[in-house]
């Protein structure tokens, strides 16, 4: 059954995403942005003594499109590119992350996303399909959004509940300086009991819900070049049960 459930996600989300991005070909851009970034993941003592994670470096690239319908941003991201994939927890991983939404009237959008993680024993990709709403003023922008949740991952497949969260943006100058404040914030509820338990007993996530999120703070310090501290937690989710941060320095390029 599980099979069957998997075929017909993927089969769904490969027909609405190849629809969006050919859509997207006809519309007016109104604008794009997109970086190079090199980034040193700190976890704190705290979450290596529990997990076994060490500290790591990573490389990205970031990037987002507006057009007059429609908005997209993503990221890639490879984990320490200098390993091979035979090196445990310091292995290579690649990471992509894409986020797109269909305006509809006023600030409500038709939302989605979808997340891929692969590394030499484990995959993951979870993909939302629903809605949310975009609210401006000035220099800040916040966008909530709530949809379906469907994981297809090494160990499950199928629909496993319902995302929330939001995404929010502040710009400011201090000291003369231009800064960004930007914070992402993802809750899921009602997973399906497979995916955390087996016999009663906790696995992986641990729960039927879970946190995963950045707080980051950007400080433009000279033309096309940014730098970054970002705090990064969650709960109940990255495969365990408890509470995990960490810091991520980050230096970007602009272009």
């Amino acid at each position: 059954m599980k099979h069957i459930k998997k075929d017909k996600f993927l089969i769904m989300k490969k027909i609405i995403l190849s629809f969006l991005f050919s859509s997207a070909t006809f519309a007016q851009t109104l604008y794009n942005f997109s970086n190079l970034n090199l980034n040193y993941f700190q976890w704190n003592d705290q979450t290596k003594e529990k997990t076994g994670d060490k500290d790591f470096f990573y490389l990205g690239y970031e990037g987002g499109v507006g057009w007059d319908w429609s908005e997209f941003y993503g990221y890639i991201n490879i984990e320490n590119p200098t390993n091979s994939y035979d090196d445990g927890k310091k292995s290579l991983r690649f990471s992509a992350y894409g986020d797109y939404d269909i305006n509809i009237k006023n600030g409500f959008k038709i939302h989605f996303q979808d997340f891929h993680l692969h590394s030499h024993d484990y995959y993951v990709n979870d993909f939302v399909i629903g809605f949310a709403y975009k609210y401006s003023i000035k220099n800040f922008w916040i966008k909530p959004f709530l949809g379906l949740h469907v994981t297809n991952d090494s160990f499950y497949n199928g629909l496993n509940g319902c995302m929330t969260g939001w995404v929010l943006n502040y710009t400011f100058k201090l000291f003369e300086q231009s800064f960004v404040l930007e914070n992402w914030n993802e809750i899921e509820f009602l997973r399906d009991n497979e995916f955390y338990e087996i016999d009663n007993e906790p696995i992986g996530d641990g729960k039927s819900y879970g946190l995963n999120g950045e707080v980051k703070l950007w400080w433009f310090f000279y033309k096309d070049m940014s730098a970054g501290v970002r705090y990064r937690y969650a709960d109940y989710k990255l495969g365990n049960a408890f509470y995990q941060s960490g810091f991520i320095y980050t230096l970007r390029y602009h272009f």
